[in-house]
């Protein structure tokens, strides 16, 4: 454990920042699941509708720096990808 006063803050600052980066990591995940399960149950207006709130949500990820762009780039692509697919 950190003896020094400005160790011991940086601590609970890293603790903070990584709660907030696992509570929007979580969203994005969830966010992502509900695209998935609509293109799985075949309804192409609520597919539409999650990939909307998943690419804003995956975006905010990454001008936060949670995600790297690319990375946030591909999860969009494929997700977008798979909603075109649909019939």
């Amino acid at each position: 454990m950190a003896n020094i006063k400005s160790a011991k803050k940086r601590i609970n600052v890293i603790e903070k920042k990584t709660l907030r980066n696992k509570m929007v990591k979580t969203k994005v995940k969830t966010m992502v699941k509900y695209v998935e399960e609509a293109i799985e149950g075949g309804d192409k207006k609520a597919a539409e509708a999650a990939l909307k709130a998943a690419t804003s949500e995956i975006s905010k990820a990454a001008s936060k720096g949670i995600y790297h762009k690319n990375t946030a780039a591909r999860k969009v692509s494929r997700l977008t990808l798979a909603v075109n697919k649909m019939a």
